[in-house]
């Protein structure tokens, strides 16, 4: 079970990498793409330069990415040690909903309640070390 939980932390750090990849071509009747860096309601708000805006979100995602992959590593007990783990748990966290939150999209609304319940782990003392290796 700490492996499957150290792959979901994998996963949810990679989705952020998707903020750091162009978008796909748009189709005709086709959805938005949600991982739009030059459209954030800060830069609208604060009328500062869309470019300003993918400097800041390539950071927070690429920090992000980094966070949460290091925590997965320190929930499997990989390369990092597992005592580790809940400093990277709350700054991925914060900067996963920092990133979400700066550059929203409806669709990101599971992100955030992810975040929001790996916060309250960390908060609460929870320890995936409990889990099984299975």
């Amino acid at each position: 079970m700490k492996l499957l939980f150290a792959a979901f932390l994998a996963a949810h750090a990679l989705i952020h990498a998707s903020y750091l990849t162009p978008a796909p071509p748009r189709t005709a009747g086709g959805p938005e793409w949600p991982f739009e860096l030059t459209r954030s309601w800060l830069v609208t708000a604060l009328q500062l330069d869309p470019a300003l805006a993918r400097v800041l979100g390539i950071g927070l995602a690429g920090s992000t990415v980094a966070i949460l992959i290091a925590a997965a590593l320190a929930t499997a007990g990989w390369i990092l040690p597992s005592q580790l783990w809940p400093a990277l748990m709350l700054a991925g966290s914060v900067s996963s909903l920092l990133t979400l939150a700066l550059f929203f999209h409806p669709w990101l609304l599971l992100g955030v309640g992810i975040d929001i319940a790996l916060l309250w782990a960390v908060l609460a003392g929870w320890q995936p070390f409990a889990l099984g290796t299975w």
